[in-house]
């Protein structure tokens, strides 16, 4: 009992002690605009999304050209491509979505 309560005081205390560190950190922290925020987010995701995809692409590539005539690594490069393109159509629909958001808000 006696050691749960200097756990819970030295929790309250090493709190309060960095408070007027995060106050101070609040203050001094650039403002940032919700929108540009959001936008430069979207451009990293749409952009890794891509590298993904281009992977993927690569891989299916690759998995046609090893086939050799084996039904099952055609079906695999297939559906790999297949899910490739699924992936930058989504980027494409988030990007144009954002877009529609911004339109809408008038930002």
């Amino acid at each position: 009992m006696i050691s749960k309560m200097r756990k819970i005081i030295s929790a309250i205390i090493s709190v309060s002690l960095l408070l007027p560190l995060i106050g101070l950190a609040l203050e001094t922290a650039p403002t940032v605009d919700v929108m540009t925020a959001l936008d430069s987010i979207v451009n990293w995701l749409f952009t890794i999304l891509l590298v993904v995809a281009v992977v993927f692409l690569v891989l299916a590539a690759f998995n046609f050209v090893t086939a050799g005539g084996s039904e099952e690594k055609v079906t695999t490069a297939r559906s790999q491509v297949m899910y490739a393109l699924i992936g930058v159509m989504v980027a494409l629909l988030a990007r144009g979505l954002i877009a529609l958001v911004r339109r809408i808000v008038g930002a």
